[in-house]
């Protein structure tokens, strides 16, 4: 038994926004693995049982929880089946620090200030878990709640549906094969950075570091990273 849960926020208002790429890559493997059956309403989200690996039972798990309480789903799931979340589970996420159309793999690691997987940390109990992220580019010089809460521009979305489908490829070899093997085949080498000049470099130093944008009054549960 294998769980692959995608995060995002539940209702048409958050459909294909930047802060649901996971519920996207869970949505194509539906498509793909699972023809013809419907979502359920369990674990405090929607799921449905696909056969994306031939003899391995896969569940697609979207929280309806909203991002910021995705935990409360993930760990339900995980006590209900019995898993083990370093070789069970399989969390797919949106990423400001990756660009569009490029995605990475990792067997563990914090939760880098995303409110899905902080409060997965938290509910387990450990950051021990597999996570795939998705690329969304940088916010830039936009508000970051707007940001991952807005959809795609249209250069964005040309470069992130191909990295979906890679997506999908990876999360069915990670069924397989397992992590390791995922990552060495299909993670995005990381883009290169142009280097800083001093003079950036000790301006930003200067600057005071950026608070977490308030969340909007209808808006609380869904607190961007």
């Amino acid at each position: 038994m294998k769980l692959i849960v995608g995060l995002g926020n539940p209702g048409s208002e958050y459909q294909n926004t930047r802060h649901n790429a996971g519920f996207m890559v869970l949505d194509r493997l539906a498509e793909q693995s699972a023809s013809g059956m419907s979502w359920r309403g369990q674990f405090q989200g929607m799921a449905i049982t696909a056969d994306i690996v031939p003899g391995v039972r896969t569940v697609l798990l979207k929280p309806t929880t909203y991002m910021n309480r995705s935990g409360q789903a993930v760990a339900e799931a995980l006590r209900f089946y019995k898993l083990d979340p370093s070789e069970d589970v399989l969390v797919v996420v949106d990423d400001l620090a990756l660009p569009c159309g490029h995605i990475r793999a990792r067997a563990n690691g914090g939760a880098g200030g995303h409110n899905g997987l902080s409060s997965i940390e938290q509910l387990l109990g450990t950051s021990g878990y597999p996570r795939l992220r998705i690329g969304i580019d940088e916010k830039g010089l936009s508000n970051q709640v707007d940001y991952v809460l807005g959809r795609f521009t249209e250069d964005q979305f040309d470069r992130v549906r191909p990295a979906i489908d890679q997506a999908t490829e990876l999360c069915r070899c990670w069924v397989s094969d397992g992590i390791d093997t995922a990552m060495n085949r299909f993670n995005t080498p990381s883009p290169k950075k142009p280097k800083k000049a001093k003079s950036e470099i000790n301006q930003e130093d200067s600057e005071p570091a950026e608070l977490d944008a308030p969340a909007r009054a209808n808006e609380t549960e869904t607190q961007a990273k």
